[in-house]
């Protein structure tokens, strides 16, 4: 394994989900119920590289609140090192609110993570002893643009790969200038028209294909289109392909996209070949949908070997 740490800088909260019993009924109170947890892309990802027993450094902002101190607790007893997080008086510690329909697919949601501008230029600056001392650095697309800004700066100059979540549609278009620096991009379907410029979303292999076979020619190294349950496409400098997702029984939707993420780049830090990487990441994204967590408490790397099925 790459000695030093992964740095993952972004977004922390807690995650309230609600799934009603019966199909949902506008502009009255449903049945069903509501959980919550904690969350944010960064930090789950950040989870799951912890409890696969990689060296995890996080770098956010949660409020000076009762949700905050969660947050880091959770993270704290995960193996997360949250020595650099940042607790801001007056500030709200941020939340995602998702709607599921009755059999736990996500319907919408709410983001609010204000907090999130906390993650500035001159925090990531004060920081850079982590960037240079870094095996890897993970970034959601929550950042403003000068943070992003800064975040690609350190990494060019202690070169240091970088991979990227792109989040939502709407955040994705903050990072097309930044392609060629990538190491790894995983846009979903729906992303692809942001970074790729695509007039449709990639909706089939061939399209997802295409799709990642574009954003390498922009200069990312690896590239992985998901596609949910019809799988993932990739591709990289020496070819591309796709991988099916495994048949599961959804519980909950929500973390199985940061699962994937941080099943993958535990892959890449241990020098698997990419397929065998995604399929790790497929495995653990499948055993996350299957769970109520967010992130499963119990993932490990035995389980994720024995679970590998694809």
């Amino acid at each position: 394994m790459d000695e030093g740490h992964v740095l993952v800088i972004g977004s922390a909260g807690i995650d309230v989900k609600g799934r009603p019993t019966q199909e949902l009924e506008w502009e009255t109170s449903n049945l069903g119920r509501v959980r919550n947890s904690v969350g944010g892309v960064a930090r789950n990802i950040a989870e799951n590289l912890a409890r696969l027993e990689v060296e995890t450094i996080l770098l956010t902002a949660v409020g000076k609140d009762n949700a905050g101190r969660r947050v880091i607790h959770k993270c704290e007893d995960a193996g997360i090192n949250c020595a650099r997080v940042q607790t801001i008086p007056q500030a709200r510690t941020g939340t995602y609110l998702a709607l599921l329909t009755p059999k736990g697919d996500l319907m919408t949601a709410i983001s609010d993570f204000a907090v999130i501008q906390h993650v500035n230029s001159d925090y990531l600056r004060s920081h850079e002893d982590l960037f240079a001392e870094a095996a890897m650095v993970v970034l959601d697309a929550t950042l403003s643009p000068d943070a992003l800004a800064t975040a690609f700066e350190l990494t060019t100059r202690h070169q240091v790969r970088i991979c990227v979540d792109p989040t939502t549609p709407a955040l994705a278009l903050n990072l097309c200038q930044y392609i060629d620096q990538m190491y790894m991009v995983s846009p979903n379907a729906a992303e692809t028209t942001a970074l790729c410029g695509l007039e449709d979303p990639a909706h089939d292999y061939e399209s997802a294909t295409n799709a990642a076979r574009q954003l390498v020619a922009m200069g990312a190294k690896v590239a992985v289109v998901t596609l949910g349950e019809k799988g993932l496409a990739y591709a990289d400098g020496s070819g591309g392909g796709h991988i099916p997702a495994i048949s599961t029984r959804v519980v909950d939707p929500t973390g199985a996209g940061d699962a994937f993420s941080g099943a993958v780049i535990f892959g890449l830090l241990n020098e698997v070949p990419l397929d065998e990487a995604l399929r790790l990441g497929v495995t653990a994204a499948s055993l996350t949908l299957q769970s109520p967590h967010t992130v499963l408490p119990h993932l490990s790397q035995e389980m994720l070997y024995n679970q590998l099925a694809i």
